[in-house]
């Protein structure tokens, strides 16, 4: 799955009313992704996995705890690609986020549901980039 179609599926899945957990997009991605195939599931993963880890940075989680930082990473990619793209060219935006405990946590269970949905096996393997909280390490070199 290329960047185009990560943020394609996003947008299509995005509901049209207040989602404010991130329960609705997470469901609509999931009934989606278990329609097939495989190859979806895993490019999705690693599509998210990148544009959670590009997010963590100093800038963004200096005071946030692991946990409330990862949701929150996640409901600005929950908030769709031009907003994304906004809070890279400007942290400042990231602040409103995390202000309001906006999280949308139920997006990281995407992958490991839509897998198990279609395969009838659990989701076992990691991407290639770990969107643990702390973990991109050039994004907090000096820590």
């Amino acid at each position: 799955m290329d960047e185009n179609a990560f943020w394609q599926l996003i947008e299509a899945c995005r509901p049209a009313g207040p989602d404010p957990e991130g329960e609705g997009l997470a469901a609509a991605l999931t009934a989606r992704l278990a329609r097939g195939p495989v190859s979806e599931v895993t490019g999705f993963a690693e599509r998210l996995s990148l544009a959670l880890y590009r997010l963590d940075r100093r800038e963004y989680g200096d005071d946030l705890s692991g946990d409330q930082f990862l949701y929150t990473r996640a409901a600005v990619v929950a908030a769709g690609r031009e907003e994304y793209e906004s809070v890279l060219r400007d942290p400042e935006r990231f602040v409103p986020y995390a202000e309001a405990l906006v999280w949308a946590e139920a997006l990281l269970y995407v992958p490991d549901e839509a897998y198990e949905r279609l395969t009838g096996q659990e989701w076992d393997r990691a991407t290639r980039y770990s969107y643990e909280s702390y973990s991109n390490r050039d994004g907090w070199a000096g820590a």
